[in-house]
């Protein structure tokens, strides 16, 4: 049986919340007082009936149903973040070798009164948008403006916020021909050479080195709903069971959760999202993520140079270390 979709897993409060807009356009063009009272009663006992199931919903997320949230159409992307947390943004277009990506945005930006570097994955709203963006799916030329924003951090002393979206890399045979595994490569390489700070955050999907390529950041942060992988779920299930519909399946043992990330110390602190995801309050969304940026500034801006390129060593050399083996 298929996994479902995100629309289908929120079908029922999809419904009452449309039921709930009708309702109110109703109250809105009635003339009679008397009704249009009752209709505005019967509103907010609806209202309220929705944020009940709304919490009763996401008590109990399963790994799937993150995969799903973190794929929900209106989920903040990338621009969104941007927009909403950064001024002056200039983005920034070619990789200098003839080739331009449009599924990593990115340019100098102004953050709380400073100047930052910006890269990022971005998705699409329709299907124009998406393909333009390559369903942010970034080829070599990709990564390779990633290397180019990266320098140009170091250079002018600028710390890199990376917003991280993406289901992976694209797998088609031109960025293959054209080296898409060693620009990854190279792109998480010239991370680990900064010695300007570096905070990348996972807003949505963090699949395989598409997302790793511009996440090997000093501190690395994960919405609460978003999932970090070394596959896409569809993509485990098809090569495991050629059947890519177990992709629910996949999911649980692919252990791609912010809580199991943070519990194999992959990344370094995990910002709780409004009930319901990003995608139904970004505002307060938006908010967390700052004052997220902020903090970890705030000590990575305690460090010199040397020690900023240190400690991120050290983090993700620290990855994969155990203390017992069991024969």
């Amino acid at each position: 049986m298929s996994a479902k979709t995100h629309n289908e897993w929120e079908s029922e409060l999809i419904e009452l919340e449309k039921f709930i807009v009708n309702a109110k356009e109703r109250a809105r063009k009635e003339q009679v007082a008397s009704d249009k009272a009752l209709l505005e009663d019967q509103i907010v006992k609806l209202e309220v009936g929705r944020d009940k199931f709304l919490k009763a919903l996401y008590s109990n997320v399963g790994d799937w149903e993150k995969v799903l949230i973190a794929r929900a159409e209106k989920r903040p992307y990338t621009l969104d973040y941007v927009t909403a947390l950064f001024q002056d943004f200039v983005e920034l277009q070619g990789d200098r070798n003839g080739f331009a990506d449009n599924a990593i945005i990115g340019g100098p930006a102004t953050f709380d009164g400073r100047p930052v570097m910006i890269v990022g994955h971005q998705k699409g709203r329709n299907i124009h948008e998406r393909q333009f963006r390559n369903f942010a799916m970034a080829k070599p030329e990709g990564y390779r403006k990633a290397i180019r924003l990266f320098e140009m951090a170091e250079r002018y002393q600028m710390p890199v916020i990376s917003l991280v979206d993406t289901p992976a890399a694209d797998p088609g045979v031109e960025s293959e021909s054209r080296g898409i595994s060693e620009a990854i490569a190279a792109s998480t390489m010239k991370m680990f050479e900064l010695s300007v700070p570096s905070i990348a955050v996972i807003i949505g999907e963090g699949g395989s080195g598409g997302a790793i390529g511009i996440a090997a950041a000093s501190r690395v942060l994960m919405l609460q709903y978003s999932v970090y992988s070394v596959i896409p779920p569809e993509g485990c299930a098809a090569i495991l069971w050629r059947m890519p519909e177990r992709g629910a399946e996949a999911a649980r043992a692919l252990k791609l959760t912010a809580e199991s990330a943070q519990s194999f110390g992959l990344i370094d602190e995990i910002l709780p999202e409004p009930i319901g995801g990003a995608h139904r309050t970004p505002i307060e969304a938006f908010a967390t993520v700052k004052d997220a940026i902020v903090k970890h500034l705030a000590e990575l801006d305690k460090m010199s140079p040397a020690e900023v390129r240190a400690d991120r060593f050290a983090k993700f050399r620290k990855m994969g270390e155990f203390e017992t083996v069991l024969f």
